[in-house]
């Protein structure tokens, strides 16, 4: 099936392996101590973070690993659910208590996460596309927007 642009939707692996492959990568993070499974973006590819948010309804600490591209002293990511519908539970808890972490290479950012909107939506997006040729063909296989997210330095990380 083409979308817009005439290219194809491009064809996911089932949701089970997807969900596996993910939980195998936070294993790795866990099991050698944080040395392997984060990395920082390069010019032609996304990195990865370990992002911590509070349960929205457990109050929990619940922690995941993502990609992400920087912006300044932002980090933005997508909130893609594996390119499954629904939104995925970190951008949920995200949403109802902003205030972060984030486990870099580099060591640990305090961060406040929100979505990017009109025109800064825009911008970003065209940056990931810029990594991420497809991406405009694999958001076609979500039924709802996908949120640009934007983990901001938090004021009192002082």
């Amino acid at each position: 099936m083409p979308v817009e642009d005439g290219t194809k939707v491009p064809r996911l692996p089932p949701r089970w392996f997807i969900r596996t492959a993910w939980s195998v990568h936070r294993a790795l993070y866990r099991v050698f101590g944080g040395r392997i499974g984060i990395w920082r973006p390069r010019a032609d590819r996304w990195g990865t973070l370990r992002l911590t948010t509070t349960g929205r309804r457990s109050g929990r600490q619940r922690s995941v690993i993502v990609a992400y591209l920087e912006d300044g002293p932002n980090l933005f990511t997508l909130a893609m659910n594996g390119w499954g519908a629904g939104e995925p539970a970190w951008w949920l808890n995200l949403r109802a208590h902003p205030d972060a972490t984030v486990d870099l290479v580099g060591g640990r950012r305090l961060v406040r996460g929100q979505a990017a909107t009109g025109d800064e939506r825009s911008r970003l997006w065209a940056r990931w596309r810029e990594i991420d040729p497809n991406i405009d063909a694999f958001a076609t296989l979500r039924p709802s927007e996908t949120a640009v997210v934007i983990l901001a330095p938090r004021p009192d990380a002082g």
